[in-house]
């Protein structure tokens, strides 16, 4: 937090000396690489389909490909902006020195602020994922990072994590939730529960579970020690109403985390602040692109001296894991410098720009977040996509949304969530200008359950999967109707 940039200049030169015996650092002369500046010239940005070839031998058991060793662990990409899985190597390096210490970092910064907490004198529940033997080579195993974690997990931590790891690492989602479940309410274990991580949607899942087994009003009326709740994956603001309804206490801490499959990058430092502290020293090296550059067949990157606050830049990581200037697809925004404090703003591939109106995930919750205020309201999940223009009709967007609590007035909250959005977006707000370019977005509400259904059918329910919010594209739009059987159901 003191001295960021140290500890980046340390980190960038132990991965390159680490890696240069390896097949792609003598591919790319690693050797001779002594500064960033050369670094940024010698290799160019990777995505995952560049990648994609050397993964495949490492997943093979092909030793000193990307990273020193044979690699055995491979994280498994929730596939939020497609259906596709990625494979991210997890080196053992990577494990210990970027996942379970982001994790410590994370405990250690609540109990700075506090010092009182019983978290590790009682239970913490994780909402995990499962791993699975990769068929072509059994020696290596894929599965969500969560999982990856818990299979990893120091000994020191396990007498404070509950369920047991073989009911964690259940394939089956239901089964697993079935299970924990009944841990969870078991009296002795109950009184002793202070923490939960896990995706929003899931925990939420879980909570229901629970006080339908129970009978009980609320979370805290079955776990009385309960304190704080370790969020990550999607934006805390669709789910928080409904939350505050199942841990009715303002003394409940929650504290989010950036912990991707390619690594543990931020974590917040204080409650109520929704910004993350960028973790500097934890065997990973980053470069910021700005959005201007995300087209540019040679796109400039910033180091972090470089940086502005303000500005939003697509995430560049160099891990040790071996991905090298990888392109993680995801967006963020520095709120301040010394300490480094940014949020994530979305997606880079998972944005809504047909029209140039370039509205990203955090326009959209927040617009959501501020409407559903306003009319008293809940959201349990949405996804937009667009209208395309039509033989001269102008094109749009449209929002499916799943209601706990459905307004009065569903066109007076179409038409407020569309200003709102507005608020938030100025080049929307310029392409909706006296709907010269854009009409009114159009909103479709879908019965309690749909996109349950459609993560079940797409083969994603569970674990650490998220529903998409954003795309320029149709398919998810048409997907959810058909799951919902809303095929015929006419525009609002």
């Amino acid at each position: 937090m003191t001295n960021p940039e140290k500890f980046q200049a340390q980190i960038f030169q132990r991965l390159i000396y680490a890696a240069k015996n390896t097949e792609w650092g003598q591919l790319h002369n690693f050797k001779n690489i002594k500064t960033p500046k050369e670094f940024a010239q010698q290799i160019p940005l990777q995505d995952y389909e560049g990648l994609f070839p050397y993964i495949e031998r490492m997943m093979l058991g092909e030793p000193d490909v990307l990273w020193p060793g044979r690699i055995s662990f491979f994280s498994k990409s929730s596939g939020t902006t497609n259906d596709k899985s990625k494979f991210i190597p997890v080196s053992p390096e990577n494990i210990r020195k970027c996942h379970i210490r982001g994790t410590w970092d994370t405990m250690n910064l609540y109990y700075v602020e506090h010092p009182n907490s019983n978290i590790f004198s009682g239970k913490n529940f994780l909402m995990s994922g499962s791993l699975h033997q990769y068929e072509p080579y059994p020696k290596t195993t894929f599965g969500d990072v969560s999982a990856l974690m818990i299979k990893n997990m120091p000994y020191v931590a396990r007498p404070f994590f509950e369920p047991a790891i073989d009911v964690c690492l259940l394939p089956e989602w239901e089964e697993k939730l079935f299970k924990m479940a009944d841990v969870a309410t078991q009296p002795e274990i109950a009184k002793q529960v202070t923490m939960i991580g896990g995706v929003p949607t899931w925990v939420l899942v879980f909570f229901r579970h629970i006080l339908e087994k129970t009978g009980k009003e609320h979370m805290l009326a079955v776990w009385p020690a309960f304190e704080a709740y370790i969020h990550g994956g999607v934006s805390l603001l669709p789910y928080k109403k409904e939350l505050n309804r199942y841990l009715p206490s303002d003394q409940v801490s929650y504290r989010q985390v950036y912990n991707a499959s390619e690594g543990y990058f931020g974590t917040q430092i204080l409650d109520g602040d929704d910004d993350m502290l960028l973790l500097m020293d934890n065997g990973v090296y980053y470069e910021f692109m700005p959005l201007s550059e995300l087209k540019s067949s040679q796109p400039i990157t910033l180091t972090l001296d470089e940086i502005e606050i303000g500005e939003t830049y697509a995430l560049i990581i160099t891990t040790n894991s071996g991905l090298w200037r990888y392109q993680i697809g995801d967006t963020i925004k520095f709120t301040s410098k010394h300490p480094f404090k940014f949020k994530i703003m979305g997606r880079t591939k998972q944005q809504l720009n047909v029209f140039g109106e370039e509205v990203m995930v955090d326009n959209t919750d927040t617009a959501l977040a501020l409407t559903n205020l306003e009319f008293g309201v809940e959201v349990r999940e949405y996804t937009v996509g667009p209208i395309f223009m039509n033989e001269g009709k102008k094109g749009g967007h449209e929002w499916l949304i799943e209601f706990i609590k459905t307004p009065n007035n569903l066109a007076a909250f179409q038409k407020r969530l569309d200003q709102h959005l507005q608020s938030v977006n100025s080049d929307y707000e310029a392409k909706r200008y006296r709907n010269m370019a854009l009409k009114n977005l159009t909103l479709r509400e879908v019965p309690k359950g749909t996109f349950e259904k459609w993560m079940r059918l797409r083969g994603k329910y569970g674990g650490q999967n998220k529903v998409p919010r954003l795309a320029n594209h149709r398919h998810f739009i048409k997907e959810i109707l058909c799951a919902g059987n809303l095929e015929t159901i006419p525009l609002r």
